[in-house]
């Protein structure tokens, strides 16, 4: 008797990201994962967050409360910041798109967005300043000049870099979110 589920060289399954049919469409939802650049980078704070806490715990133990507790203030907000690393993204819903960055957060409700596709262009390496060639998911919205579109997702950010085909269903998976909820 085949246990499919309990073996390691199962096939993946392209529906396993598709919405299933009861879920909230009024919820925010990033339509894919979080890449193993940000994912790695936010287990590598957490691993220094402890670190910080052990030693806000050391301080606390040896005498100086108020020392341990800036220690542990400062623990507190690299837990933040790895927290709020894993949010950065591009987050859709029935209400618009949300374009969630590290300290700004941008909300284009669809009946401002003129267009979502996918072109070949310039991009950014991991966002520093060195550029490569890739393909972006652009945003045109109706109120900016058509040349002011902006980058949501490219295929050499921290979500999707060496993972061409996690782009390409991201990417269609905001377009067709995009031309669903700006026609209705």
């Amino acid at each position: 008797m085949p246990l499919p589920f309990l073996t390691a060289d199962r096939a993946f399954e392209a529906t396993d990201d598709v919405a299933l049919p009861f879920d909230d469409r009024d919820r925010w939802r990033r339509p894919y994962r979080p890449g193993p650049w940000r994912v790695g980078a936010a287990a590598i704070l957490l691993l220094l967050a402890s670190y910080v806490l052990f030693a806000a715990v050391i301080i606390a133990l040896t005498g100086s409360v108020s020392e341990a507790g800036v220690v542990f203030g400062i623990a507190l907000l690299v837990i933040a910041g790895a927290l709020r690393l894993l949010r950065v993204g591009v987050w859709v819903s029935a209400l618009g798109l949300r374009r969630v960055g590290f300290f700004l957060t941008h909300t284009v409700r669809w009946d401002r967005v003129a267009a979502v596709r996918t072109v070949q262009q310039p991009v950014r390496w991991l966002g520093l300043p060195r550029t490569v060639q890739g393909q972006a998911l652009l945003l045109v919205r109706h109120d900016r000049a058509g040349d002011d579109a902006q980058a949501l997702l490219t295929t050499h950010n921290a979500d999707f870099l060496a993972r061409a085909e996690a782009f390409d269903r991201a990417s269609d998976a905001v377009e067709a979110w995009g031309e669903e909820y700006r026609r209705g």
